[in-house]
């Protein structure tokens, strides 16, 4: 029922990463799609702008906002003060 549970493997191990980099992130850059552009476009129109009012304006969950403004703010495009986001 078990048979080769214990014996020798007949396909080799994977190997795993031994590179001292970190692991390679799939799929686009964070904050580079249409919705970071969308929460600009809003911070910009109303500076002091909240997450959760970006959020309530944008038609989406403020989970997702919550990663995508730090980015922003780390390209220099906004500032956070106080609770809300202004143009940088």
């Amino acid at each position: 029922a078990l048979a080769g549970v214990g014996g020798s493997a007949s396909a080799p191990a994977r190997k795993r990463r031994t590179s001292g980099s970190a692991p390679r992130r799939r799929g686009r850059p964070r904050g580079s799609g249409n919705r970071a552009k969308q929460a600009l476009e809003l911070v910009r129109a109303r500076p002091g702008i909240t997450i959760s009012e970006l959020a309530d304006t944008m038609g989406i969950k403020a989970n997702y906002l919550y990663r995508v403004m730090p980015t922003l703010q780390k390209e220099g495009q906004v500032k956070k003060r106080d609770k809300g986001w202004h143009p940088a």
